[in-house]
């Protein structure tokens, strides 16, 4: 399966850019989810790279296949760009069978394939299998019910998955009737040789492909029905559907419509498969059990997914990557546990964790030792040790240098023919800072901000209640789900989300003391939002 590049990526519409400058590669069988909250560009993205929506700048790659260039003037239909797509609604044909469903696109396929004997191929296929007759005989005879009588359609369909055959196929080799202990060797025999002839007098290779000059003879053509009838069974035993395939939408679950659905975009074997929130319409339990299937899905089928979704917990059980986007801009592309736990900015920890996690205000500078004092919560001292060696000064030389060369990098686009100002212009992340008295808002301004105004991050796992070490706090709220209970902890006029994992009863109102047990809380720079170091906080 092929490998993606983006280079570039800009989408907008007048001043309005749902991708703006988006750079990212997806490689070879990788299973990527574009992520972020509603109107955020990732379904744009998704649909750029399968042709549904044309960039107004850059440069997209598919394998060794320039698929767009603004530059060149590339820009491939979707229907030749050999993807699939999955969307959000399953667009099922109510009228049409599991089967005519799944297989309704392929009758619309004319490529140049190899030209093939398919008589001659299922010939030798069936002389092959009367070979074993007690193979087939067995197959039959485990599909008696409980009165004895053979049932047709069970026995059809395990002929097909046991042999890897089409129904034409299992239907001609069922009609010889192997359970009753018929002798077919001279049948076998007499079809062998019967493909054998056709292969030396039509010069056919192994697969039976017509061979001229050592090559395949290559046609422009249609699938056949043999074809299609096997591409059908084939993702039907992926998604484990084969034995609906006579039903109507109307008669399936809303989790085997989905399955139909994902076939049908499999049957023509697409390299790269797109899915848009194909998940959302169904209920919890079964979402689940299909985020199960999808994983299967992608190992066996061996193809590079493109996901998108605005489910964090999906992002995180899924990919192999997690591409975050805001505002049309990429935040942060990496696996998802260093998306969770090596956020790149304040966005990305806000969004990316369930329950989220916990932002504390603080003042504070380096110390000649290393650690970093600091006032919080209230006027609590705390003292922030990195994990590892950290130079606050040159951290902030750095940011300001590269937010001179970002202005400069603008300004020089801003020169150039054809450029369009952003509308929806880049704003810096607003956090939200817990507090009992919710009313009481304070002004966010970045540009106001010193070196000294920093912001801590703490998941609400590493909130610990049970050391008896800390500051004072009080439980607040009580949350419990069985495995564990989600608290909430006030802190002066600050509230702290916790998570304590097991069956322990709070009782609000009960005074406990408030630690973070973990080496991996994040420090964060207000002005920028960027992620300075981990570390740990003692008070």
């Amino acid at each position: 399966m092929p490998e993606i590049k983006l280079e570039h990526i800009t989408k907008r519409w007048g001043k309005f850019y749902g991708t703006d400058d988006v750079s990212m590669y997806i490689a070879d069988n990788a299973f990527i989810t574009l992520l972020g909250p509603s109107g955020c560009g990732k379904t744009t993205i998704l649909r750029m790279i399968a042709g549904l929506e044309t960039p107004t700048t850059g440069k997209i790659t598919i394998g060794d296949r320039v698929v767009f260039d603004s530059d060149m003037g590339i820009n491939i239909p979707a229907n030749k760009r050999k993807v699939g797509f999955l969307f959000q609604n399953y667009a099922l044909w109510p009228n049409m069978t599991v089967q005519q469903n799944i297989s309704f696109g392929l009758y619309n396929v004319k490529e140049k394939l190899p030209k093939v004997d398919f008589e001659a191929r299922t010939t030798a296929q069936l002389a092959e299998i009367l070979e074993k007759p007690e193979e087939v005989k067995k197959i039959v005879e485990d599909c008696r019910d409980k009165d004895g009588k053979i049932d047709e359609k069970r026995c059809l369909i395990k002929l097909i998955d046991a042999f890897t055959i089409s129904m034409p196929t299992a239907k001609k080799l069922f009609a010889y009737h192997l359970e009753t202990g018929k002798d077919v060797s001279a049948e076998a025999a007499s079809l062998k040789q019967k493909a054998a002839d056709a292969k030396a007098s039509k010069g056919l290779n192994d697969s039976y492909e017509f061979v001229q000059n050592g090559e395949v003879v290559k046609e422009e053509r249609k699938l056949s029905e043999e074809e299609i009838d096997l591409a059908v069974r084939r993702v039907s035993r992926i998604v484990k559907i084969g034995m609906f395939m006579d039903r109507y939408p109307a008669e399936l679950s809303g989790g085997q419509q989905q399955r139909v659905a994902i076939a049908r975009t499999l049957a023509p074997e697409p390299t790269v498969l797109f899915m848009d929130e194909p998940l959302s319409n169904l209920d919890a339990k079964l979402r689940l059990e299909m985020r199960y299937e999808l994983q299967r899905l992608h190992v066996e089928t061996g193809s590079t997914f493109v996901y998108v979704t605005h489910d964090q917990m999906e992002a995180m059980t899924l990919a192999t990557k997690i591409c975050l986007v805001n505002n049309g801009v990429l935040q942060q592309y990496e696996e998802p546990l260093k998306v969770y736990n090596t956020p790149a900015n304040t966005f990305v920890a806000d969004f990316v964790g369930n329950p989220s996690i916990n932002f504390i205000e603080a003042t504070g500078t380096q110390a000649a030792d290393g650690t970093i004092p600091l006032t919080l919560l209230g006027g609590q001292k705390a003292v922030f040790t990195p994990t590892e060696k950290l130079d606050m000064n040159a951290w902030f030389a750095k940011r300001d240098a590269d937010k001179e060369a970002a202005a400069e990098e603008l300004k020089k686009k801003a020169s150039e023919k054809g450029y369009v100002e952003k509308g929806n212009k880049d704003e810096a992340f607003r956090y939200h800072i817990a507090r009992v008295d919710e009313e009481e808002l304070t002004n966010f301004d970045p540009s106001g901000m010193t070196n000294e105004d920093l912001l801590i991050g703490i998941r609400p796992q590493f909130i610990d209640i049970k050391s008896g070490e800390g500051v004072d706090g009080e439980i607040y709220g009580v949350m419990p789900t069985g495995m564990e209970t989600t608290v909430k902890i006030r802190v002066d006029d600050y509230l702290l989300t916790g998570v304590v994992f097991g069956s322990d009863i709070f009782t609000i109102g009960t005074k406990v003391k408030v630690r973070f047990d973990s080496d991996n809380v994040m420090l964060f720079d207000r002005k920028s939002g960027k992620r300075i170091a981990l570390g740990t906080v003692r008070f």
